[in-house]
């Protein structure tokens, strides 16, 4: 498109906000004046890029990923990213009705008038919300259907180690961390764009040969008649399997320092200082703690220089040690006591959003109240000692207590506990164990006495078994069953300072559907997108509307959810390699079946993973 066209776009978008933007919810979503956004134009002659996250902006505007490559990819020369996300559903209503498409918040150019869109999948509930953004977008739903004039739709986060149910909306995915990756991708674009952007489908095979990049057209899928896969055949020289992208030294990359500050208030008020990746406690539920690995820490002295500078770039009065366990990073207690001391002054909040259930933890986090007092929160995930075994929770109701006790101590009196419910091999007296435990918190938080004045709120999920983790062969618990179990639970909870609360059976069965699905699942998401699906937003959810779907589509899907798999099925997601082995998973799985214990690696020896590169058993960062 020509520049003159691109600005006749940008006055036409400027008119629209004018006359629709006083009618709309939060008008702040929609304006992309934010305190440090960039607002770089788009140029004929570099790489245009919009990034979007396919949720409503005060989703969006808490994820840290989007701001690391959105600073990575302005801070080039020869390229700019703007930002997109999901608008609120009475803005799409006026979109739609007068045919403007979706825009970059700060060039006000339609997303299809950009040489890259970059969508993050960072989990199932968003994926009708993929298509949804691409409908609005005016950009052809299907890879196949675009031409060398069509912007690259690619895909990463979370979702792109599975992204089989909507893999055919893009053109190529980025498997793993992205920050060396989209230079790569940028200089490939940029070539192809000063050749004149033709021969579409040889610039993907060319991109296919890019470590850690993922071209779904490239991989040839079959199945059998009872509906497993039968193979996955790459084509053109693709390479098999795809192997995540790891960044090794987290030094190296230092973004974001200037993250737009939220015009309409985010669902995590407060900026993010990322201290290291990864996890090695290996619970064998959690697809991050396997997919993040190995572990990398982040230097001292450049974290607390960082969290200094964002703090200056934002004005936030919050700064959370972002990680998957905090209270892991190796020079914790040092960190914590000097940014809390400095930022004390400062009357900014230094908070841990991810602690162990230990009274370490509970002393870090005592000593981060100097400016704000939060409630806090710990996960045991499971109450027998028989479930944490097999899930390698390495957590007893001893610890628990201690935990309770040393926060009552401190002087919490809010105390919220995670539980799952629905794991493998889960009976009802495991669940009944949850109420137990809780009635035993009630009655000996205070060191073995009555905790007077407590309050503490049960927050309960539904066990979902993610691809690449020890648990991706069993079967997810039907709806009925956790309905059942939501019942034990409300029942024995009934007691004053206790409150329950449980994520939606439906939603969570439905994750476990796209969680562990194929192409085959394509047509039923875009049905779902088309009826008004708004996953993630329970006034909007309608699992009614995707079971038509699924029946639409001749899919059951319990078939999806509920089925084990035997260790010789082709799973969807076989030809992506997540850095950890399949082998260490399944020894891992008949470890949990056997109920026993796998220890930290980094406190005892090398579990033989697969994530880091010495395959002689040193462990990241030793000789």
């Amino acid at each position: 498109m020509s520049i003159e066209r691109k600005e006749k776009a940008g006055l036409d978008l400027r008119g629209f906000l004018r006359e629709e933007l006083g009618e709309v919810s939060r008008p702040g979503r929609y304006l992309g004046i934010e305190v440090n956004a960039r607002r770089k134009p788009l140029a004929d002659g570099g790489v245009n890029c919009v990034l979007v996250y396919p949720d409503a902006y005060e989703i969006g505007m808490s994820h840290l990923g989007l701001f690391i490559l959105y600073e990575e990819i302005n801070e080039r020369s020869d390229a700019m990213a703007d930002r997109a996300y999901l608008p609120w559903v009475d803005m799409q209503e006026r979109m739609a009705a007068r045919g403007v498409p979706l825009f970059g918040l700060e060039s006000r150019s339609p997303l299809r008038d950009f040489d890259l869109v970059g969508i993050t999948l960072q989990h199932e509930l968003t994926y009708a919300n993929v298509a949804r953004v691409l409908e609005l977008a005016h950009i052809p739903l299907h890879a196949a259907q675009r031409d060398d004039g069509c912007p690259l739709v690619v895909g990463g986060g979370p979702g792109a180690f599975n992204p089989e149910p909507i893999a055919e909306l893009f053109d190529l995915l980025v498997v793993g961390e992205g920050e060396e990756a989209i230079h790569e991708l940028l200089d490939a674009v940029g070539e192809w764009k000063a050749g004149g952007r033709r021969d579409r489908a040889g610039f993907l095979r060319a991109c296919a040969s890019l470590p850690g990049i993922y071209v779904p057209s490239l991989y040839r899928v079959d199945y059998r008649p009872d509906g497993t896969v039968e193979s996955i055949e790459p084509q053109g020289g693709a390479p098999m399997p795809v192997r995540k992208r790891v960044v090794r030294d987290l030094d190296a990359w230092r973004y974001p320092r200037r993250p737009p500050v939220p015009l309409v208030e985010s669902v995590h008020d407060r900026c993010s200082l990322e201290i290291f990746r990864g996890c090695t406690r290996g619970c064998r539920f959690c697809q991050a703690g396997m997919i993040y690995r190995p572990v990398r820490e982040r230097d001292e002295g450049l974290l607390r220089d960082w969290g200094r500078e964002l703090v200056d770039n934002t004005g936030c009065d919050e700064l959370t040690l972002a990680s998957l366990n905090s209270a892991d990073y190796s020079r914790i207690s040092s960190l914590v006591d000097d940014l809390a001391r400095e930022m004390e002054a400062r009357s900014v909040a230094v908070s841990l959003p991810s602690l162990r259930t230990d009274t370490f933890s509970v002393e870090l986090a005592s000593r981060l109240r100097r400016v704000k007092r939060t409630g806090l929160t710990l996960a045991p995930e499971a109450a027998s000692a028989r479930l944490r075994r097999a899930v390698n929770k390495g957590v007893s109701d001893e610890d628990l207590l201690e935990a309770v006790s040393s926060a009552y101590r401190e002087g919490w009196r809010k105390l919220k506990l995670y539980f799952m419910i629905g794991f493998p091999g889960e009976e009802e007296e495991d669940v009944e164990a949850i109420c137990a435990l809780v009635r035993r918190i009630m009655r000996e938080g205070n060191d073995g006495v009555p905790a007077k004045g407590l309050q503490v709120t049960i927050s309960v999920s539904t066990f979902v078994p993610k691809p690449h983790t020890p648990l991706q062969w069993v079967g997810q618990m039907s709806v009925p069953e956790v309905a059942r179990r939501h019942f034990i639970l409300k029942e024995g909870l009934r007691m004053r300072g206790v409150t329950l609360r449980w994520h939606s059976r439906e939603m969570s069965y439905l994750e476990g559907v796209l969680a562990r699905g194929d192409r085959r699942l394509l047509p039923v998401v875009l049905d779902a997108a088309r009826a008004g699906c708004l996953d993630g937003w329970s006034e909007f959810f309608s699992w009614e509307r995707w079971e038509r779907a699924l029946g639409a589509a001749g899919l059951d899907p319990a078939w999806y959810a509920e089925r084990g798999r035997e260790r010789s099925e082709v799973l969807p997601w076989d030809h992506i390699h997540a850095g950890v082995e399949k082998d260490f998973l399944w020894a891992e799985y008949e470890r949990a079946l056997r109920g026993e214990e796998t220890p930290d690696c980094r406190l005892a020896a090398c579990s033989r993973c697969g994530a880091c590169p010495d395959r002689d058993g040193n462990r990241e960062g030793e000789g």
